[in-house]
């Protein structure tokens, strides 16, 4: 309606005013709720997820084009469903010894080669051990966070007694691409830091918005959540909305951007002066050009073909389409075996399923990376559109050293050094000083070039290289998909220079100063592992895109984690043996 005084538009959106009154109204009561009704809660949402979460799963592969008898709709159970189960799980753990915070006696701690406090939480529990095996996952503290004093530095939110907690309102604007990440960002807001919270969805994915508002319905009953629909106008109403006190977003750099400074060449003008237009405390997870190294070393052909499966999975995930998804391939220049490695990853990629680049904007992407990349090689994928892989010289300007291509397709780079250590240290160096963003990583390394390099100094260098989740023979896409681990960019990046976000989420042992994650898995599947010495039970993990049973073992999966039990293991080892 028109402001007669201004004659200016006054925006309104009633619908949007009546969701925040009912939250703000129910603030102060979610902050001061016991943990006996949020463990209830908890395990009410664990009841409501099981029985829809095979309708979420397929619905999520139809609207993303995978074939209905595909076993790419296992993406969809592992990384929608069952994370959210896991959080659900992980959380209810937690909260459970929160008395006296005693869920950290039971997790492992070490001291790195840095001085830093590390922290184990996975393997944590039996099932890890027989589900996982031979996976495991670290939390690295904060210089200065030592296990005399990890107490006083996780979960202080619960430190003060519940009657003394002042509710606040957060905004949630949730990720179009992966399922698990909008709910896994209210469950951190609402139980990790108090807030009752609007989701608003991303319109990509807002088809989940159904399927949410049944597995959250106490959260939406309590009066602690809400959920709407809606596009940029909805999202920047909300933001500047007086009863939102602070917001989370899973984006673009450019849409943290807008909330913060403004549109345009005011935008411009803001962030230069550094004058936010933005006074709320906001938090994000931005995505970047994540890296993938592989160390020189003595692989066989059966290992060289495992890799390719893991780093084509790095890249081919979700059809591409994750902040964490491989952009720059890193490679020794003079190792023998570069080339038979880039012709297997081609022929890998060009047996997946094919589907569709969903999301919006991805041909315009790819066209653009085409025309202006350097030697860009098309790994054929039959009916749709091929993968990309363009080559980073000397002579290349920085344009995808810079840019996060969210789509098929991602760039090679090569480093001269043929010594394993002094390979992996300047490929470091190229990492943490010439791409943007910090999110996450991989290293692909074999045991005996770690024993020769000394597990000492592998600490050392691993120590140097500054992301928030560094992989060592997997993807860092598994820190995503372990909700105990913080999920987000290496601590330091500023509203002025975002890069990959401020903040963790996830993390349900709520830890207050991470500084980054580390997971890793064995460098050989069972059984072939066996005939090295290898005593891990794990085979072709079941997020590969090349398992031929993610699509059984996701649903046997999130069936165990809704109520785990000796009795459901034989089902799923042999699916998994299948894969």
């Amino acid at each position: 309606m028109l402001n007669p005084k201004t004659s200016e538009a006054t925006p309104q959106n009633p619908t949007m005013d009546a969701a925040l009154a009912d939250l703000t109204a129910a603030k102060d009561k979610w902050a001061r709720t016991s943990t006996p009704e949020r463990i209830a809660l908890l395990g009410e949402i664990k009841d409501r997820l099981l029985p829809l979460s095979k309708d979420w799963a397929e619905t999520a592969a139809r609207m993303k084009g995978i074939p209905e008898d595909s076993p790419l709709v296992g993406e969809e159970w592992i990384s929608g469903p069952y994370t959210v189960m896991s959080a659900c799980n992980g959380l209810l753990q937690t909260l459970s010894q929160m008395d006296g915070k005693t869920f950290l006696n039971s997790l492992k701690k070490r001291e790195t080669a840095s001085g830093q406090t590390a922290v184990q939480v996975l393997p944590h529990s039996i099932w890890d051990h027989l589900l996982l095996s031979g996976v495991s996952a670290e939390v690295w503290m904060e210089k200065g966070v030592t296990s005399q004093n990890l107490a006083q530095n996780t979960a202080q939110a619960y430190d003060a007694p519940a009657s003394e907690r002042v509710g606040k309102v957060a905004l949630v604007l949730g990720a179009g691409n992966i399922a698990a990440i909008a709910p896994l960002d209210v469950l951190q807001k609402l139980f990790n830091d108090h807030c009752v919270t609007i989701l608003k969805m991303n319109p990509v994915n807002e088809y989940l918005a159904d399927f949410l508002s049944d597995a959250l319905k106490p959260l939406i009953d309590f009066g602690a959540l809400r959920i709407v629909k809606g596009g940029a106008d909805v999202g920047g109403y909300l933001c500047d909305h007086p009863d939102i006190d602070e917001i989370h977003i899973t984006g673009s750099g450019a849409s943290h951007d807008m909330i913060v400074w403004g549109r345009g060449e005011e935008g411009a003008r803001n962030k230069a002066a550094n004058t936010p237009k933005l006074t709320k405390p906001i938090t994000s997870e931005l995505g970047a050009v994540c890296p993938t190294i592989v160390v020189p070393g003595p692989w066989t052909a059966a290992d060289l073909k495992f890799q390719a499966e893991n780093i084509a999975t790095q890249k081919m995930h979700n059809s591409g389409f994750n902040c964490v998804a491989c952009q720059m391939l890193i490679l020794p220049k003079s190792w023998d075996k570069r080339q038979s490695l880039l012709d297997t990853i081609q022929k890998i990629i060009g047996s997946m399923d094919p589907r569709q680049p969903y999301y919006p904007g991805a041909a315009d992407r790819l066209s653009k990376f085409e025309a202006t990349a350097d030697n860009v090689v098309r790994f054929d994928r039959g009916p749709v559109p091929a993968c990309l892989v363009g080559t980073d010289t000397s002579s290349s300007d920085s344009t995808y050293r810079m840019e996060e291509v969210f789509a098929p397709a991602m760039t090679t780079h090569e480093i001269a050094q043929s010594d394993p250590e002094a390979y992996l240290r300047a490929a470091i160096k190229f990492a943490n000083e010439s791409l943007y963003g910090t999110l996450g990583s991989n290293i692909i390394i074999h045991p005996k070039t770690i024993k020769q390099i000394g597990k000492k100094r592998f600490d050392e260098i691993i120590a140097d290289f500054h992301y928030g989740t560094i992989a060592i023979n997997t993807w860092s896409g598994l820190g995503f998909l372990t909700p105990a681990c913080p999920w987000g960019a290496f601590p330091g990046h500023t509203l002025q220079d975002v890069q990959s976000g401020i903040g963790f989420a996830h993390n349900t042992y709520m830890f207050d100063a991470a500084e980054r994650v580390i997971v890793q898995a064995p460098w050989r599947p069972f059984p072939r592992n066996l005939l090295s010495g290898g005593m891990t039970l794990l085979p072709k993990p079941p997020w590969f895109v090349t398992n031929k049973k993610q699509h059984k073992v996701g649903m046997l999966l999130t069936r165990f984690q809704h109520r785990p039990s000796i009795l459901k293991l034989p089902r799923i080892f042999l699916n998994a043996l299948l894969g």
